[in-house]
């Protein structure tokens, strides 16, 4: 394998002006096994609260960090924003993280192993495997992203047990050169068909930690977004769009 030197983190914001302090905290404070060293790349993506400023006023206290920041206009969704950040990252890896506090950055080493080892070319943050703590809350929830897994596995042929996890790591020249379509949360199952595709790619996955939130405590995805996941799962992984 190539020498690892860098991983990108790309974090999507949109109104996350009361967490989004915090998860670059956490994201700033990880030490990476193997010396390895951090992109941060944070997409705005049209907030409407506080939160650039909150963004602008973080990056000015902590320039060694090294933090980008890019901002849409107008709000055009998670997807969108990750495009954004994907085609901007540097790094051999790169990593995505949610501005909330649902998954803990220091767990990116986990997710590290595969890939150092020399096995991995892909890995994903499964909520559903291990022993590592995982908050209680809905039933339907749980069931629906167990079900869009199952749906997926079907047209990918993978055995995966979480593909809409947030913690997707990739290597960067791979997930750049897929041409992806999905602006909103879509881009979990269009990413997982596309990635699927790629000849002899080796996907892993390592169990995460989770540390969910209510819709009012802010978050966003809703069933429509499941129905949409399953148009996408068609789309993209049954009929390869």
């Amino acid at each position: 394998m190539a020498a690892f030197t860098k991983l990108s983190i790309v974090i999507p914001v949109y109104n996350e002006g009361r967490t989004v302090r915090e998860i670059l905290d956490l994201v700033r404070a990880v030490d990476l096994m193997g010396g390895i060293s951090k992109e941060v790349i944070i997409v705005d993506d049209g907030s409407k609260d506080n939160t650039v400023e909150i963004l602008k006023e973080y990056i000015s206290e902590y320039p060694e960090a090294g933090f980008q920041l890019h901002e849409h206009g107008v709000n055009q969704g998670k997807g969108a924003a990750l495009h954004t950040g994907i085609s901007k990252a540097t790094g051999e890896y790169v990593i995505i993280q949610d501005a909330d506090l649902e998954y803990d950055p220091a767990e990116y080493n986990k997710l590290l192993i595969p890939v150092l080892r020399g096995m991995a070319d892909v890995v994903y943050g499964s909520r559903f495997m291990g022993g590592q703590p995982h908050r209680i809350l809905f039933f339907w929830h749980s069931i629906g992203n167990k079900f869009l897994t199952f749906c997926s596995n079907m047209s990918t042929n993978l055995n995966l047990t979480d593909m809409e996890t947030c913690y997707k790591m990739f290597n960067t020249k791979m997930v750049q050169s897929l041409t992806l379509q999905e602006k909103r949360f879509g881009f979990e199952p269009e990413v997982t068909a596309k990635i699927a595709r790629i000849p002899n790619v080796r996907i892993y996955e390592v169990g995460i930690s989770y540390y969910g939130r209510t819709y009012a405590e802010g978050k966003k995805i809703g069933w429509r977004d499941g129905f949409r996941a399953l148009y996408c799962i068609a789309k993209y992984g049954f009929f390869k769009a």
